[in-house]
């Protein structure tokens, strides 16, 4: 696997990184697929017209349900699926503490009960490697233990010294892995997980440590999870310069428009949010020209596509007034249109953000579309 670093125009990077299952451009966004689909009614097929390079599911979700035993005898992710391209795995370390009402930490790793059953799981770093290797994903994420953003100091100090173990230990336990015959994806590549919360100091540290090793990929976790967008800018912004540059870099569950494009602009590569999908399922749409809820009572008779710019296909084919329309009738339609739109904008927008940067006026774009999605249509 290989990271090319394209083009740099001021902090915003372009690059290509080559994997097993194809070529990633970035700066990219990965469409959320938590369950192995994105919530809407949106299929692999749709994601093809979509324009989606990497679709993201969830570890902690498909061992809950079916069981990597299920999409390992199938084949792996990309053949239960039908998705020739790249997929990342998230560990399951978000879920675990998010999820997980009931949860006990040790140096092996955590004991906690399904948000689904209430059914009693241990997670560790090799029980998420053996999971992920299962799925036979492309890209897997390291297990790592993300605290709250308002924990203080030694709390967190602590958790990044845990997650540094767990992340040798899972690059330990991928190498087994993937020398054994009966590993579907031979090739799984892992990214470790920069943890520090909000203290600058302990971001440097941890990414300083976690650099030292050798992994295909570094991602910043813990950020987008309660702390203002000014602080999370300020984090990637301290973080950035200890991060390889010849290595992708991956801001995990950002974020906005606004939030990619400021973000990009610090030098980040990868990005996945569940936003687009779950705004559209309730109306909220992003478009060229702002940011509008659908089933508002003005655009009852509003004939025109939800974006007049746009090619995807709820704006080709149906008007404003029918996608509100169909909200109203509580039709499972209007939430497929309506998360087809968000996801085309999204990955429509990283290709415009890939063309700025290839020619050099990434500043003015960044500015010219900050200006846009802060307006209301």
């Amino acid at each position: 696997m290989s990271f090319t670093l394209i083009k740099q125009d001021g902090g915003a990077r372009r690059g290509a990184f080559d994997t097993v299952h194809g070529t990633i451009q970035t700066p990219v966004f990965m469409n959320v697929g938590t369950s192995a689909a994105i919530k809407g009614g949106i299929s692999s097929l749709d994601l093809k017209n979509l324009k989606c390079q990497v679709e993201l599911s969830n570890t902690y979700h498909l061992h809950v349900r079916p069981g990597e035993d299920i999409i390992y005898n199938t084949g792996g992710i990309h053949r239960f699926i039908n998705w020739d391209k790249p997929v990342l795995t998230d560990s399951g370390g978000f879920q675990v503490f998010s999820l997980a009402k009931l949860r006990n930490i040790t140096e092996e790793g955590v004991t906690f009960a399904s948000h689904f059953d209430g059914k009693r799981i241990f997670m560790s770093p090799e029980v998420s490697m053996q999971i992920q290797s299962s799925l036979a994903s492309t890209i897997a994420m390291a297990f790592d233990e993300c605290p709250s953003s308002v924990a203080d100091h030694s709390y967190i100090k602590a958790s990044c010294d845990r997650t540094y173990r767990w992340l040798v230990r899972c690059m330990d336990e991928m190498d087994r892995l993937n020398a054994l015959p009966e590993t579907i994806n031979k090739q799984q590549i892992l990214f470790g997980i920069g943890q520090g919360g909000v203290y600058d100091d302990l971001r440097i540290e941890h990414m300083q440590r976690i650099t030292e090793l050798e992994l295909d990929g570094f991602a910043l976790g813990g950020l987008a999870v309660g702390e203002t967008a000014e602080v999370m800018y300020r984090v990637i912004e301290v973080t950035e310069p200890y991060m390889p540059k010849d290595k992708p870099r991956y801001l995990m569950g950002v974020g906005t428009p606004i939030n990619l494009l400021e973000s990009i602009d610090r030098g980040i590569d990868f990005f996945d949010c569940v936003m687009p999908s779950r705004n559209g399922r309730h109306g909220n749409l992003f478009t060229s020209t702002g940011y509008l809820n659908v089933i508002n009572e003005k655009f009852k008779y509003d004939d025109r596509p939800i974006d007049e710019n746009c090619g995807c296909e709820a704006c080709r084919n149906y008007s404003r007034a029918y996608v509100r329309h169909l909200f109203k009738a509580k039709e499972m339609l209007a939430m497929r249109l309506a998360v087809l739109h968000n996801l085309y904008f999204y990955n429509n927008l990283m290709e415009e953000v890939r063309s700025a940067i290839d020619n050099g006026c990434y500043s003015s774009f960044k500015k010219e579309k900050i200006e846009i999605f802060s307006q209301r249509v």
